[in-house]
C-alpha cells in the first residue's frame, strides 16, 4: 500500500512541475514529465501517463482560454498533423529511433539559432503545412510533436496569449489520438493509472503557479523563455539519441 501511495505522490509532484512549465510556455510538459518519471518507473508507464495527463491539461486549458484560441490554426495544424502520423510510423519502422531524434535535435537547434538571430522564417501556407506534417510525424516517431509548431507560431508572430492557447488546442487533438492508441494496445498499466491519479491532483496547482508567471512575462521575455526551452528540448533529445 505504501508503494502505491508513493507512486501517486510522485505523480502529483512531477505533474505539478510539468503543468507549470506548460502554463508558462505553452509546451514542455513531456520534456519535464517523461525524464523525471523514467527515473522511478518504466519508460512506457512514463510516456503513457504523461500523454494522458497532458490530454486532461490541454482540454482544461482550451476551455479556459477558448477566447484566445485561433480555431482556424488549430484545425489547419491538426489536419496536417494527421497527415504526418503515418509518415512518422513508417519512419519508426524503417529508421533507428535514435537517428530520428538526433536529426530533430540538430534541425531544432538550427531553427532556434535563426529565430534568435532575428531572421524571419517562412510563415506562409506551405511552411505551415510542413510544420503540421512534421509535428504529426515526430509525434508518431519520437513523441516530441511540439517544436515544429512552436517554431512556426514564433515565425507567424503570434502574441503570447493566442500562442499558448492555440498550442493547447492542437496538442489536445493529438494527445487524444495517442491516448486512444494506448488504450487499444493495452498500455495503461496499474503504475500508469496511479501516476495519472496523482497528476489529476497536481495539475491545478502547477498550472496556477505557471499561469501567474506567464502573465508576469513581457512578450520579449516570453520569447526568450520559449527559445530557451526549445534549446533545452534539442539538447535533451540529442543526449538521448547519443546515449
Amino acid at each position: 500500500m505504501d508503494h502505491l501511495i508513493a507512486i501517486v505522490l510522485v505523480g502529483l509532484v512531477v505533474f505539478a512541475l510539468a503543468a507549470a512549465a506548460q502554463a508558462v510556455t505553452g509546451f514542455g510538459s513531456a520534456l519535464v514529465g517523461v525524464p523525471l518519471l523514467a527515473l522511478v518507473v518504466d519508460p512506457v508507464a512514463a510516456v503513457v501517463s504523461v500523454t494522458a495527463v497532458a490530454f486532461l491539461m490541454t482540454t482544461a486549458a482550451v476551455r479556459r482560454e477558448r477566447l484566445h484560441v485561433e480555431r482556424r490554426a488549430v484545425r489547419r495544424f491538426a489536419v496536417w498533423g494527421l497527415v504526418g502520423l503515418p509518415i512518422g510510423l513508417a519512419a519508426l519502422r524503417l529508421l533507428p529511433p535514435a537517428r530520428l531524434t538526433l536529426v530533430m535535435a540538430v534541425v531544432l537547434l538550427v531553427l532556434v539559432g535563426l529565430l534568435a538571430a532575428g531572421i524571419r522564417l517562412p510563415a506562409g501556407p506551405v511552411a505551415q503545412r510542413a510544420a503540421g506534417v512534421t509535428s504529426g510525424a515526430l509525434l508518431a516517431s519520437t513523441g516530441m510533436n511540439g517544436p515544429p509548431l512552436v517554431v512556426m507560431f514564433q515565425a507567424m508572430g503570434m502574441p503570447p496569449r493566442p500562442f499558448r492557447a492555440t498550442l493547447q488546442g492542437v496538442f489536445c487533438i493529438q494527445d487524444l489520438l495517442a491516448v486512444v492508441g494506448f488504450a487499444v494496445v493495452g498500455s495503461f498499466s496499474r503504475t500508469a493509472l496511479l501516476l495519472i491519479l496523482g497528476g489529476i491532483a497536481g495539475l491545478p496547482l502547477g498550472w496556477r503557479l505557471g499561469d501567474r508567471a506567464f502573465h508576469a512575462l513581457s512578450p520579449v521575455v516570453f520569447r526568450r523563455v520559449v527559445l530557451g526551452l526549445l534549446v533545452v528540448t534539442a539538447l535533451v533529445a540529442g543526449a538521448k539519441a547519443l546515449a
